[in-house]
């Protein structure tokens, strides 16, 4: 069972995908901590993807698919995997399934997680950041203690230079003209699953496993 996880930025793809493969007994398998880990371990592609890193430009297609193919190819992936963060675009994708296609394996599900523009521009602005620890919080939605101040750990909070109204809106367009098209390219071959993302985290994480539940994956 490979389900991918679709949706703009700060549609809650990540946090969604983390815990419904815990719930479905699946390896999550985010392309951001692949390059990290990559990295971490001194692979000969994460060495590579490094080197374009360094130079402020996109990583190419192929080493980001073979770093997912190798993840995916892991004992612990034996029983299928939940892809956050790839594909990211048109390109990605139909190279991805025709990897998978090679190893006799496809994808089987695609969740898109929809939010409206409107909410997308209300999480990412409000979203604040703890200069020590990295945590996470929102100015209305789970406002801190303290103003200001990490409930976690008391350090500074700031607003990351990406999650500006204007930043947003850039990151946005990005994401319509290259990863919406995914959208349709699933959704032409009957993999497609629109969740409504609007809710709170719970809320939208029962929406996700009963539409994949009454798929009888």
């Amino acid at each position: 069972m490979y389900i991918i996880f679709l949706g703009a930025p700060g549609a809650g793809k990540g946090t969604q995908a983390a815990s419904v493969a815990r719930k479905l007994g699946l390896v999550h398998i985010a392309s951001g901590d692949l390059f990290r880990q990559a990295l971490e371990q001194g692979k000969e592609l994460g060495l590579k993807a490094k080197s374009y890193m360094e130079k402020g430009v996109l990583v190419p297609d192929q080493i980001t698919i073979d770093m997912v193919l190798e993840r995916i190819s892991a004992p612990d992936s034996g029983g299928g995997a939940i892809l956050d963060g790839f594909p990211r675009n048109l390109k990605q994708a139909e190279a991805l399934d025709e990897a998978l296609a090679q190893q006799g394996k496809a994808i089987d599900k695609v969740v898109y997680i929809k939010v409206s523009e409107e909410e997308l521009l209300k999480r990412l602005s409000g979203r604040r950041v703890c200069r020590q620890c990295q945590t996470p919080c929102h100015v209305s939605d789970s406002p801190p203690r303290v103003e200001g101040r990490c409930d976690k750990c008391g350090g500074e909070l700031y607003q990351r230079p990406d999650d500006t109204e204007e930043s947003i809106k850039r990151r946005l367009e990005v994401y319509s003209s290259e990863t919406a098209p995914l959208v349709d390219y699933y959704g032409r071959v009957g993999k497609l699953v629109e969740i409504d993302g609007e809710g709170g985290v719970d809320k939208v994480e029962r929406r996700i496993v009963a539409a994949l539940g009454g798929e009888r994956l």
